[in-house]
């Protein structure tokens, strides 16, 4: 399945005074109270509650200089709500700048068209989390089950992981074959193993990544162990220091990294 081009977005924001004075929620809701005569049809129009539709227009005369929407009490007509002058100018402003804006983009990303590899690497780069470890790779496989969902990942280097995620999460984060994920291990979830020269151990985890250790940061208690992967890619696990040393474990030696398919969280780029 062929991944979709990337494309630069960008969402304008007016500020008044440091602080966020508008974008384009707000900006449609002036222009369907200008279209409508009521809030609570603009309201609608925009997924905004009532409440949250007059916090907003107050919060908007508050920052401006002049009121952007009056209302007008019940009488005869019934009563409204409408745009100011001031109101109907900012909203053009508005879209003026849109325009500009749009174009802009269009021309950066006619310029860039052909590094949307890397446009795809600085968007994993700004997903944040407490997780330490951070795999990207693509789906190979998918098992169906009545409640969860074997997922499997093929990473860079070759290496494949599986995770265990309910049906519903495969679903809402769009997983098919063929489709670009990241893998999510917290280090403590990992554990490290060595091969002794006996038999070798039989064990539920289901997933074991072999490699070098390439790295130990020792503290009070525990060691931080990083082991070096295939394709330049790296798992770091959290171990007592007592288990390192017990282990003999140094850099360079051969290790493999073990953990659940439960303990792997999966992601997608929004």
């Amino acid at each position: 399945m062929k991944s979709a081009s990337l494309r630069i977005r960008s969402a304008l924001t007016l500020e008044a005074g440091g602080e966020s004075f508008a974008g384009q929620r707000w900006m449609a809701l002036l222009e369907n109270i200008e279209t409508t005569q009521s809030i609570s049809a603009a309201a609608k129009a925009i997924g905004l509650s009532y409440k949250a539709a007059w916090d907003a227009v107050e919060a908007m005369n508050n920052l401006s200089e002049k009121p952007l929407v009056l209302r007008s009490k019940g009488g005869k007509g019934g009563g409204g709500t409408t745009l100011t002058p001031r109101g109907r100018q900012l909203v053009e402003t508005f879209r003026a700048v849109e325009i500009e804006n749009n174009r802009f983009l269009e021309v950066l990303n006619g310029r860039i068209k052909n590094f949307g590899r890397d446009l795809q690497i600085l968007g994993r780069m700004t997903m944040l989390t407490s997780a330490r470890n951070h795999f990207s790779g693509k789906v190979t496989r998918i098992k169906k089950g009545s409640v969860n969902d074997e997922i499997e990942l093929k990473l860079s280097g070759g290496e494949r992981v599986v995770s265990v995620i309910t049906c519903e999460s495969t679903e809402s984060l769009g997983l098919k074959v063929g489709s670009e994920a990241i893998a999510l291990i917290k280090a403590s979830w990992v554990i490290v193993g060595v091969d002794d020269g006996e038999q070798e151990l039989k064990l539920s985890a289901r997933n074991r990544l072999n490699g070098k250790i390439t790295r130990m940061t020792p503290g009070a208690v525990n060691t931080e162990v990083v082991i070096g992967l295939k394709g330049d890619n790296s798992v770091a696990a959290i171990i007592t220091n007592t288990a390192a040393k017990s282990m003999k474990l140094s850099e360079g030696k051969a290790a493999y990294a073990i953990f659940k398919a439960s303990s792997v969280i999966l992601g997608v780029a929004a």
